[in-house]
Parts: structure tokens; sequence; C-alpha cells
């Protein structure tokens, strides 16, 4: 997506306004006679004794925020103790619309000039406690009816301290979203409690995945706590038990080299090539284990690296479009791709869009551009109107304004504003299919991203009219946690589009896609650096890797990837391994990592992992009776009687790649 989309104006937009209402004050009713199960890192053990300088009691009863401080006043420390009050009711932040301090690092547009986006929107959160772990009992996006700021609140912890004076402390990542936009700003709050008082509320940003504005925010304001029974409580404390358990387990990106001592991996290059600043996350996903890198902000770790939010930008392009259509076609059948979109959205029913169809759109080949330039259109005013409109129809009449030029499937030409045309052809294909009241984003949810266990913020998308009913944007608009990465990356990856085994996405769309069919590269787009081409197919575009990038490529290898706004990358290896990372400075620096994770050896599909001790992943190599196994390029000998042997690779195995080279412009 165009940076120019951010050029909205600001000045017409009139003072926050916030619609979340406050639930009133009842007593909290009885307690039913079963507990929600535990969630794991329950019961805590600590003995309270906790040493603090920062973020005491006495500073959250009434001290004031000066600036922001280390995150480590805000995370779970070694020696907490079990928290001795329980937390249900409703938090509301007092007075945030004029409290509070505020810090530009970057502000290409000028939103600091808004005074009113300079604050926090009022907040009021319904809260739950299961053990030491406190749930909002809304997940993912709220529209929160603010003319600037949507939210997302993530489950936090609750303890006790001993210097905190027999209250229990909670600590809770959010984030601030902003509106019409997929741009996401990581930030923490902490207060104390008991069964009748709340202390005041300390909060900070200082974090963001957003290339053009960047931003420190702090405060501390008065806070009230009714407390009430929540609706749906129990069922609240189950899904959120059950959500932490099915979270891919996870170990530092450091362990890879240790997991597999004979691949020869320099873990030094995953993150590499991205300015440490810029960088929000990264990862490797392998093996069914997520290998994760820290998540660095300007204050240090943030505490709650397994739930800091991140956007999606274009590889909602794959991860929402892309899987849509190859799941239409799996279940209502291999025609779904030749659809025409002017059959199925009433507005394209012109001439330019006469012989469009589902795939066409898919791979940004609908022939309707007005420069095939690399990204001149996607840079250009037309998509900034598109960027800016909120409504449906404006954002529709400005996606179906570009000139007819070449015909359908002949030309790449990116745009964001086909996606998002796409996404309403498939809308309304599906109605048809399954009836109105059909929405296209939770059948996808509900077929797909539920049965991988996603997280609740990749559960909602952003939509036209700021409204959870309007149109999904298609082309950008989701938000990701390292865990829902992880699982989506294996998912088209490792697992070939399965889930327990059944195939959920058409098998031959995703091979294609994923660059498992030679006769069938995707269509070429007008990316070029240093002699490179990029292929670009169902929103993945692909890039071939040979010995002359690194020796550890020894025959030429197309590895697909999806890429977005601002510095975003995941590249999906043939060996089943996924290298992914978040950063906003406009650096787009993987090939050294994608060389390391390529020595991995070969996992999913009848292959099989290798750790230390172990020779071969497939028990089945010696026997014959695992599958598949054949006599590819890097055999030495086919003989029957050789036996597996170790060993370290061949030489230069470790040489560094250079980065690679693409436009900043890359979504």
């Amino acid at each position: 997506m165009s940076v120019l989309y951010a050029r909205r104006r600001w000045a017409v937009l009139t003072v926050l306004v916030l619609a979340l209402a406050l639930v009133p004050f009842s007593p909290l009713a009885a307690r039913p006679a079963y507990a929600a199960p535990a969630v794991p890192g329950d019961p805590l053990t600590g003995s309270g004794a906790v040493t603090r300088s920062v973020l005491t009691a006495g500073d959250l009863t009434s001290g004031a925020a000066t600036g922001t401080v280390s995150n480590d006043a805000f995370s779970l420390p070694a020696a907490a103790a079990a928290p001795t009050h329980t937390f249900e009711g409703t938090l509301t932040l007092n007075g945030v619309a004029t409290a509070g301090g505020f810090r530009t690092v970057k502000d290409t547009y000028h939103y600091a000039a808004t005074a009113a986006l300079k604050h926090l929107p009022p907040v009021s959160i319904d809260l739950v406690q299961n053990g030491s772990h406190v749930i909002p009992a809304v997940r993912g996006l709220r529209i929160t009816g603010s003319a600037y700021w949507n939210l997302i609140v993530e489950g936090g912890r609750a303890w006790n301290e001993n210097g905190d004076g027999g209250r229990t402390r909670v600590s809770l990542p959010f984030a601030l979203v902003e509106r019409n936009a997929n741009c996401v700003h990581n930030g923490l709050l902490t207060f104390l409690f008991d069964d009748s008082k709340i202390s005041r509320v300390r909060y900070q940003i200082t974090h963001e995945t957003c290339e053009y504005f960047q931003f420190d925010m702090w405060g501390q304001v008065r806070a009230t706590y009714s407390r009430h029974t929540v609706t749906g409580d129990t069922n609240l404390k189950n899904a959120y038990a059950a959500e932490v358990a099915h979270r891919m387990p996870t170990k530092s990106i450091s362990a890879l080299s240790t997991d597999y001592p004979r691949a020869g991996i320099d873990t030094s290059a995953f993150g590499s090539g991205i300015t440490a600043s810029a960088l929000s996350t990264y990862g490797v996903s392998y093996g069914g284990v997520n290998y994760v890198g820290a998540c660095q902000t300007r204050q240090g770790a943030y505490p709650y690296c397994n739930q800091m939010v991140l956007p999606s930008y274009s590889l909602a392009k794959t991860m929402f479009a892309g899987i849509v259509l190859m799941r239409l076609t799996q279940v209502y059948g291999s025609s779904v791709p030749s659809q025409l979109i002017r059959d199925w959205v009433s507005e394209a029913d012109t001439s330019a869009w006469s012989g469009v169809t589902f795939q066409d759109t898919a791979n940004m080949a609908t022939g309707n551009y007005s420069s095939s330039a690399f990204e001149s259109d996607e840079s250009g005013s037309g998509m900034t109107a598109f960027f800016d409109a909120e409504a449906y129809g404006p954002k529709m009449t400005a996606a179906l304004a570009f000139p007819h030029s070449a015909a359908p499937g002949t030309q790449w030409v990116y745009h964001s504003s086909d996606t998002f045309v796409l996404a309403r052809a498939m809308q309304n294909y599906l109605v048809s299919k399954a009836g109105a009241g059909s929405d296209i984003y939770r059948w996808i949810r509900d077929q797909v991203l539920v049965p991988l266990h996603l997280s609740p913020d990749v559960l909602t998308t952003e939509r036209t009219d700021n409204s959870a009913t309007g149109q999904p944007f298609g082309g950008y608009g989701l938000f990701y946690t390292q865990d829902d990465i992880a699982k989506v990356s294996r998912f088209l990856n490792a697992d070939g589009g399965k889930i327990g085994g059944v195939q959920m996405l058409d098998p031959t769309m995703l091979a294609d896609a994923m660059q498992q069919n030679p006769a069938n590269r995707g269509i070429t787009t007008t990316a070029n650096s240093a002699g490179k081409t990029y292929q670009y197919q169902d929103g993945l575009w692909a890039r071939q890797f040979t010995s002359a990038d690194n020796p550890v490529f020894t025959s030429p290898v197309y590895v697909p990837f999806m890429s977005g706004f601002g510095g975003i990358t995941a590249a999906l290896l043939p060996n089943g391994a996924t290298y992914y990372y978040f950063s906003d400075n406009d650096e787009f620096g993987w090939s050294a990592a994608a060389a390391q994770a390529y020595k991995l050896p070969a996992t999913g599909a009848g292959g099989g992992t290798c750790r230390a001790g172990q020779l071969l992943g497939n028990g089945g190599f010696e026997t014959g009776t695992a599958s598949p196994w054949t006599a590819g390029d890097k055999v030495v000998s086919d003989n029957a009687r050789e036996v597996p042997h170790s060993g370290n690779g061949s030489p230069g195995s470790t040489a560094s790649v250079p980065r690679t080279p693409t436009s900043s412009r890359r979504r």
C-alpha cells in the first residue's frame, strides 16, 4: 500500500468521540460452582519480594507522569506473587483528552499539528480475570468512533508485590490503530486495585510499526473501577486459556543453531539488513516451533512480545484475498477463478472490466491502469483518493477509475485498489452460494482462521465506513501477532493448505502460487533490481535464488514471499521454513536471512526435521517405506548400500548474501 494513502486532511476532522459504552455499576453476581481451566503459566509462585524504584505504589497513588520509563516497570517480575484480588468489571480512564505528554519521533505529514490526536481517546474496557491473567471482554479491533484512533487491547497479567500495601497490580498491553489505515502504535498501562479502590493508571506508547508517523505518548490519569459481572465471563476465561494453550511453542532465534548444529546456521543474519530501531520483531517458523527475535521499543524490550500487535499492510493480499480465492475454489469448484468481476460487482459493469476475471485481479493484471511503470499508479493521486476514501461508494469509485490500457492477464500493474474490487466480487459471489447475510471475512475466519487457532487480533479486519459491517479492505487492514504469522506461514508452506490433514485450499492454485509448478511461475512484474525480476501470483511475490546469491542454493530456487508497506516480509522457503520480519524504515533486506533458513533440512509433505544428534528426519529412508524419496541434484550416490552420514556441508556455506535489492515501495 502506498505511503500516500496517509495524506488525509486531518484538519477537517472533529474532536474525538468514543462510542465505548460504560457499563453501569452492579454488584458481583454469585459465581458459578465451577471454575475456568487455568491459563498456562499459572499459578504464580513468587514471594512478592520485588525491589521496585519505578512505578511504585506511591507513584501510582499520587504521582504524575513526566515522560516514558523503562518497559520493565510494566512487566511481570520474577518474584511476583499470586494475586489476592480479582478484577471483574469496567475500567474507565478519566480525563485522557487533555492529559499526558507527547514527543514526535517522525511525522512526515504533520499529523501532530492536530492537538486532539496527541492524546488517548476516552477508554472504557470490560475485563475479567482468570488466575493471574487479565482478559479484555472485547478482543481484536475496537471501532471506537474516535475521529483518529481505533483500539486493540490484549490480555495482561495481575500479581502481588509486597510493597503495594495488599493491593493487586495489573499490567495490560494495548495498541492504537489509525482510523481508516493500518498503522499500529503499541503501548502499556498499569494500575493497582483492591475490592473497593483503584489507583491512577499509568500508560505509555513507545513503539510502532508505521513508516510515516512515529511518537512517544505517556500519561497518568485517575480511573474508575465499576465492579460487575461481565457477560459471558466464564466463556471469556475458557477461550483465553485455550488461546494461550494453542500458541505455537517458541524459542529464541539463537536456538536454531543449537537445535540444528549440522546446518551451520549463522543466526546473526536474521534481522540483519534492517535498521535496529525500526525493527519491530522477526522470527523463523520451522518444524512446529516459532524461533523468535526480541520485540524492541524505545524503552527496551516489550514485555508482551507474543502479543505485540503487528499490521498486515499488503500481507493481507495473500493472507486474506489469496486465501479466500483458493478456499472458494476448493469449496465451489474450479470455475471460481474464471468468474468475471463485472458479473459480481455492479459498479464494474463497464467496458474497462469486460473479460477481467477473479484470477486476473488477484494477479494485478486487470489491464486497467494509467501507467505500467513500477508503482507509478500506486503512488499517484488516483490511489491517494482510494486510500483516503472511508465510505464504500467513493472508495469503489476511486478503485474503478483507472482507464483500460491492455488486455486482461497481459500486463502486471500493482494496485491495492484491485484487491478491494476482488474482495467485493468474492463477497457477492459468496452471498450467491451461501445466502444473504454471508460475509466474506467472517466466512474465511470460520472456515480457516479459527481452525488454525489464530489470535483474536486477526479475526477482525478494517472495513469501509469505519464500521464492523462495512466492506473489508481486502488488500490491507489486518492485524497479527508473531504466533499468527508463524501459523499462517506454516499452513501455506509446510502444511500445503491442510488443517488436520484436510485440504482447505485448492491444491493446484496453492502449488502454483508457492512456485511448485515450473510451468506456471505467475505473471512477471515490472519490479527489477540489479538484474533480478520478480513474479506475482494470487497475492504472492516470488524471487529466484541461485548460487550467485549464496552457495547454499546449489540449484536455482524460487522463493515465494509476502511483502508489506514500510518494511514487512514473510519469505516461504521450499524447505518448509518461513523467515519473517516487521519494520518501518522502508527496508527490504532479507536475502542473507533466507540463505541461512534454507540450510535447515526439508520438512513437510513426507519429510522430516533433524535435531541435534539425529542424522535423518525421515525414518523410512533406509527401508524405503517413507515417501517421497527421489534422487535430486544434491544426491552424491543413489547406491542403496550407502548408509547415512553426518557432515558440515560444503565449504563456504555460511557466506554472506548481498541484501535483496527491492523498491522501498514494495508491498
